[in-house]
């Protein structure tokens, strides 16, 4: 395969039974290039192991005073040094071909996972984790399977000469057949040790990212309680233990590539040595002597090439099993490989996905959304919410990865093809990210053309950020202008085009949230789920952004995971989910007065509502938060 033709079309399924299965199954999948590569690496040390046979023809020639013989030895020593040559460049071109096309490939296959996975991916897995695979990871998995060629040519070049030795001179080709055998399995013992010394690496290094990333992203949470000093020790502490365990681990590789070089010189000697005895009494010439030597010289690189090979099998077969695990979770009960059966489908999706207008059902909660309504769902625990609402966009298993699929209009979610499912449910996580770009870029999202960019904006009250963007960018105009005319054109600048930092990090919690509000609105999916959109935002906003939702969504079903007032009074629906299951449903006011457990997380409170309060005061005073309860936006 060609570079060229990178990426791939398809990366395939993988075979994520096991790492080691998915290290074979990498390897079939280039089957052009591991033979292509062997055949180079076989041309290339069988080339080098044959200049001994010319250098010792050559030195038979000068004994013999032959110059006949001398200018064949020397036409034989020009083809093959032009053979290493042209072996050596190919064998390089063909294996870092192998070692890309495999990166390319596993990039791919990961790739493919995180957007099926979506949010879900660092609930089940974590953070740390997902970055050690998709770097470090991926390179250990392709040195083995661009150093498995190689280890294979250099087999078969020991072999060849090992047997072109017993032809040449028995005597000293039987002590070479058996000797390089001896030390290529000589280190073997040490190989387990080193190998748990190389796992413990990898655990330390990756508990050290993963506590190095989510400091990371709650630097400015930190910073406001001044506890950067705390876990900068905690990481010098982590990184420290992955210090000591990489040199635990260099001694050990230390002792095993001293040995790679000791032995096979003690070897060596021992053989030059028994060939000059043959030497001495006549048995061989001075040039089969030295035509020996230089073979068992020879051999001395394809050992190196086998201590390669299991270094690199050591450190890929730890980093196949985590890509394996990665790689083997799955979306909803569709099976990793990609299958589309889910079982409790009852019904069937056809090429043109799924049903428009149907109800969303949740046969595992047995949570109902009607169709065109917004459905409030109340749920106390709110690390349960989030696997609920991951569950209703078929993104995340349930409890053992077999239990039904969510269903909408009849519909299993896992029964259609991924990008389907996707755009008919949208979930808006709890802590949705905003990538960096401008304010365009940002909605430029695809969408149904129903709703535009200024009117999910005005149902999100992004007016207020609207001014910050702009007043942010003619801020960095001026800095940038000649004189201060050009701020004063900046602030009257298009806001869409202000720039929105990586993550939205000059923007406050509210506002972030309320941008990714309007980003979900101008998607304007059949279903749209979100996970306490409005939990930053104070309360004057929030029943502003009740009210834009509520008109902007009218004939959409919408699902709401909220225990904010303001917005259940607004719901069509409001359904009480209690340990995974939903227990109640009506309407808010409804519920307030009839359900203790509904009070309970509503309105914080066990008692009933007195029954001679009107239903309106039960809705309001009763029950709406104050600015002082809800508290004021961060704008920090």
């Amino acid at each position: 395969m060609s570079l060229r033709d990178l990426p791939h079309a398809d990366p395939g399924v993988p075979d994520v039974r096991s790492g080691f299965r998915l290290l074979v199954w990498l390897g079939r999948q280039q089957p052009a290039g591991q033979v292509g590569a062997a055949l180079w690496g076989f041309l290339w040390l069988g080339s080098i192991a044959a200049l001994p046979a010319g250098v010792g023809l050559a030195v038979q020639a000068v004994v013999d005073g032959s110059g006949r013989g001398l200018a064949a030895a020397a036409a034989l020593l020009v083809a093959l040094g032009a053979l290493t040559s042209l072996g050596d460049t190919m064998t390089h071109r063909v294996t870092i071909t192998n070692w890309l096309t495999a990166a390319a490939r596993l990039q791919q296959l990961l790739a493919r996972r995180t957007a099926e996975l979506g949010p879900a991916l660092t609930r089940r897995v974590a953070a740390g984790e997902v970055v050690a695979v998709g770097t470090g990871d991926v390179e250990k998995i392709c040195w083995f399977v661009e150093a498995f060629s190689r280890f294979a040519a250099a087999v078969a070049a020991c072999v060849a000469v090992s047997v072109g030795l017993m032809l040449y001179q028995p005597l000293i080709g039987v002590a070479v057949a058996v000797g390089v055998p001896v030390l290529a399995l000589s280190v073997l013992p040490l190989l387990p040790a080193a190998q748990r010394r190389a796992d413990e690496q990898r655990a330390r290094a990756g508990r050290a990212t993963e506590l190095a990333s989510d400091t990371v992203a709650g630097l400015r949470v930190l910073r406001g309680i001044g506890g950067e000093e705390l876990f900068l020790t905690r990481y010098r502490s982590a990184s420290q233990a992955v210090r000591a365990a990489a040199v635990r681990s260099a001694r050990m590789w230390s002792l095993i590539s001293a040995l790679q070089v000791v032995l096979p010189g003690l070897f060596l000697v021992a053989v030059v040595w028994f060939g000059a005895r043959l030497a001495l009494q006549g048995r061989i010439t001075v040039g089969e002597l030295v035509a020996c030597y230089g073979a068992v010289s020879f051999l001395l690189m394809p050992l190196r090439i086998f201590e390669e090979t299991a270094s690199a099998w050591i450190f890929s077969r730890a980093s196949a099993d985590r890509a394996a695990r990665v790689l083997g979770l799955r979306r909803g009960g569709a099976p990793a490989d990609g299958g589309t059966h889910a079982p409790g489908a009852t019904g069937t999706a056809d090429g043109a996905g799924l049903p428009a207008g149907g109800e969303l059902y949740d046969p595992v909660s047995g949570l109902l959304a009607p169709a065109g309504k917004l459905t409030a769902v109340v749920c106390g625990d709110p690390d349960a919410a989030g696997l609920l609402a991951d569950r209703l966009g078929g993104h995340a298993p349930g409890a053992d990865g077999d239990e039904p699929s969510v269903l909408l209009g009849g519909v299993a979610l896992d029964a259609v093809e991924l990008h389907r499912a996707r755009a008919a449910v949208l979930v808006q996580d709890k802590d949705p990210v905003l990538l960096s770009g401008t304010l365009r870029e940002l909605l430029d999202v695809p969408a149904s053309g129903a709703v535009t960019a200024r009117e999910a904006l005005e149902a999100a009250q992004c007016g207020d950020v609207l001014d910050a963007l702009a007043r942010a960018s003619a801020g960095a105009a001026g800095a940038d202008g000649a004189d201060g005319a050009d701020g004063a054109d900046g602030a009257d600048g298009d806001p869409m085009d202000a720039r929105i930092t990586e993550r939205g990090r000059s923007l406050s919690g509210g506002q972030r949230q309320r941008l990714a509000l309007a980003r979900s609105l101008v998607a304007d999916p059949e279903v749209l789920v979100l996970d306490e959109p409005t939990s930053a935002v104070d309360s004057h906003t929030e029943a502003r952004i009740a009210e834009g939702l509520r008109g902007l969504r009218t004939g959409r079903t919408t699902v709401v995971f909220t225990s904010s007032p303001l917005l259940l009074d607004r719901s069509d629906r409001v359904v009480l989910v209690r340990d995974g299951r939903a227990v109640a449903s009506g309407t808010h006011r409804g519920l307030l007065r009839q359900d203790p457990r509904y009070r309970a997380v509503v309105a914080r409170e066990a008692e009933a509502v007195p029954a001679a309060r009107p239903a309106g005061a039960a809705g309001t005073t009763g029950t709406a938060r104050t600015a002082e309860a809800v508290g004021t936006e961060d704008e920090a």
